[in-house]
């Protein structure tokens, strides 16, 4: 067996990485290409600090998941070795589906499908190049591992993967609002009756890191500059392949050109899976920027306009609204943008768009966060805290995001 690596992280400081198994996945391809795609997409664009990639965070959750394993291991709860190889695995590699600028692109290259189903697709594909060792890993990814604490430190709502993301985003955009406690969470965690639990001394930890999650999407996550410059590279894309698909041959590196020349939905992977992915593998965020620039100078308007408009950061004028928007407004808008540019009505539509985002601090249908008290009993958080309550901390905050060509 190989020896141990040393990994220097700006937020957690040096990140041990065992020989065997783990150095393996850390070094596959497959993760690698992680580090050339963004964590946070274009929110640098708001927070030039925001220059860490999806790798890092890897790195950074399979940190807490080795502490978290330790610590749950010191309280009594018997956790086999194979078993905690198997989630340190499986966190390490929870987010290889995601492509180019990580969320902005899902559901624009490919269709239907979220990027969870296509990590899955590619752990299936890196455990043949492992020889089967990644089984049990994807069987707790998948939550069909007989104890389910395990699942719950990779995927629910106080797993290893948000509180690595809310440190780490904290510290490279420095929104100090969403610096959270997460080596005091860790400590606090234990198991009963195979449920992830926090014991009650850890519950200001735990109603800190609600609020924190809560401030990071506003401030950052749901920064209306960073939704408007999503809007315009969603846009361009959609457009882009709008013209390969009527005939137009677009410069494209042989990765993004699969995707734009091609309507890839569940079914067209189902059918042509070995093909999809191989191509999906090559793609990350220097092949849509490198296309982009190229774009600026190509004769359609529409491509090139919102093409210049993302290199040069001449993001689209962003309203952020508590009510829903007159259609007669957008109507408006839109007139002002077709004469100003000399648009069609058809080609006016990429420069305006009008979303609904909702977001909650806690989920009441997802895996509750209990707390544990001395005597056995638990409750959840939203009858455990004096700060919350159940309405307060399941409310759906609704904002309209009205996002156009500046006229």
């Amino acid at each position: 067996m190989s020896e141990t690596k040393i990994i220097n992280d700006p937020v957690f400081g040096f990140i041990k990485i065992p020989g065997g198994l783990l150095m393996d996945i850390v070094n596959h391809p497959t993760i690698q290409r992680l580090s050339r795609i963004k964590q946070l997409g274009l929110a640098s664009m708001v927070y030039p600090g925001a220059q860490h990639t999806r790798f890092q965070h890897s790195l950074g959750a399979f940190h807490l998941m080795s502490e978290a394993i330790l610590s749950l291991s010191q309280k009594g709860v018997f956790i086999f070795d194979s078993e905690a190889e198997a989630i340190q695995a499986a966190i390490l590699l929870h987010d290889i589906g995601h492509g180019p600028f990580s969320h902005v692109l899902e559901n624009t290259l490919i269709q239907g499908i979220s990027h969870e189903e296509i990590s899955l697709f590619l752990m299936k594909e890196m455990n043949k190049d492992l020889g089967g060792r990644l089984t049990l890993a994807i069987n707790i990814f998948e939550d069909k591992y007989p104890k389910a604490f395990l699942h719950q430190l990779i995927s629910s709502q106080l797993d290893m993967d948000r509180l690595d993301y809310l440190c780490r985003d904290s510290f490279f955009t420095g929104v100090a609002e969403g610096k959270i406690a997460s080596d005091r969470i860790i400590k606090m965690l234990d198991v009963r009756e195979d449920r992830l639990m926090v014991q009650a001394k850890g519950i200001y930890s735990i109603e800190n890191y609600l609020t924190s999650r809560r401030l990071m999407y506003w401030q950052v996550y749901l920064h209306k500059t960073a939704v408007a410059c999503e809007k315009i590279l969603i846009n361009i894309l959609k457009r882009a392949k709008t013209l390969q698909l009527n005939g137009e041959n677009l410069f494209a590196s042989p990765a993004l050109h699969y995707f734009i020349s091609n309507n890839i939905d569940k079914d067209w992977i189902n059918n042509k899976k070995e093909e999809t992915i191989f191509w999906y593998k090559q793609l990350d965020d220097s092949d849509i920027w490198s296309a982009i620039k190229v774009w600026q100078g190509h004769p359609d308007k529409v491509l090139s306009i919102l093409s210049k408009d993302l290199i040069n950061r001449e993001t689209f004028k962003v309203k952020v609204y508590d009510e829903p928007i007159d259609s007669m407004q957008l109507e408006d808008i839109e007139k002002k943008i077709r004469e100003k540019y000399q648009l069609s009505k058809d080609e006016s539509h990429y420069f305006i768009n009008y979303s609904t985002i909702r977001k909650d601090m806690y989920s009441m249908n997802d895996d509750q966060i209990d707390i544990l008290y001395k005597d056995g009993s638990y409750k959840d958080i939203t009858q455990a805290s004096e700060l919350f309550n159940v309405e307060l901390l399941s409310k759906k905050i609704c904002k309209y995001y009205l996002c156009h060509q500046r006229i």
